[in-house]
């Protein structure tokens, strides 16, 4: 199956996996579902939108039974290539072709990291989240990590650059045309509440904190905010900024729903 992140995919890992700005990000988000992933149960785990497998292979370590997937073939090639437990499976899967009868089985968790979600329009997210109900046990959770409207670090960046559109650019209800690599990929950017209000009918919202009001968004990993101490400073920050009130002003946001009934 085709898709633009086949492009980013021999990259992505560099670019931001191993980043220090993707490790910091990625390090919040697992502190923030360490109550859901870090149990004695062994859960069922379904991985939407998985990138190179980074969070899949952690979930596995941990003993739960993951099935990990995205759109992208290359980005599954890469994700198979890495060792990892015999408990991981990687899949090609478009989300939005996704059924209750895909996989054959319920899950106790659903994750999607980084983004994944942003690339769903309004009416698309309506459709999954009716779709990722189906898919859950009873009182089943899902977490996902989205990019807001109203990045803090986004708009400072840009608007001493002069770039004023560019600043404003995710406050807006539109897509727009992200660079991935070169590739252009249509972006929705949603707050919070526009999550909360697309899952209500099929989903209680537990939980929503900030992923990077502090630590910058990933295109800043070669300026000296990425680097020793200014990110040791923005990490230590982050660890005490995690109200929810914030989550709409970071460069992602994690909310974490369980299925109603």
């Amino acid at each position: 199956m085709h898709s633009d992140f086949d492009v980013a995919a021999p990259q992505y890992d560099d670019i931001f996996t191993y980043s220090n700005i993707g490790k910091a990000q990625r390090k919040l988000v697992f502190k923030h579902i360490k109550s859901i992933i870090q149990q004695d149960k062994k859960l069922s785990i379904l991985e939407l939108n998985c990138g190179t497998g980074a969070d899949a292979i952690e979930f596995a370590k941990l003993n739960h039974e993951v099935i990990a997937t995205d759109i992208s073939s290359g980005m599954i090639e890469v994700a198979k290539a890495k060792p990892h437990p015999k408990n991981l499976q990687f899949q090609v899967q478009d989300i939005n072709t996704i059924t209750k009868d895909t996989f054959g089985k319920k899950f106790d968790f659903i994750f999607s990291d980084f983004g994944g979600i942003n690339c769903l329009s309004p009416e698309q997210l309506e459709t999954f989240f009716k779709t990722s109900a189906n898919l859950l046990l009873p009182k089943g959770k899902m977490a996902i990590v989205l990019m807001p409207k109203n990045c803090l670090w986004e708009r400072l960046y840009f608007t001493l650059k002069g770039d004023k559109t560019k600043a404003t650019r995710r406050n807006t209800t539109e897509s727009i045309v992200a660079n991935v690599d070169g590739i252009g990929v249509n972006t929705w950017y949603y707050n919070p509440q526009d999550i909360s209000a697309a899952a209500n009918k099929f989903y209680n919202t537990q939980k929503v904190k900030p992923i990077g009001v502090t630590i910058p968004p990933s295109y800043l990993e070669q300026s000296f905010v990425a680097k020793f101490p200014m990110l040791n400073i923005f990490k230590g920050l982050d660890a005490v900024l995690t109200g929810a009130s914030l989550a709409k002003y970071a460069d992602h946001f994690l909310i974490t729903l369980e299925k109603k009934g």
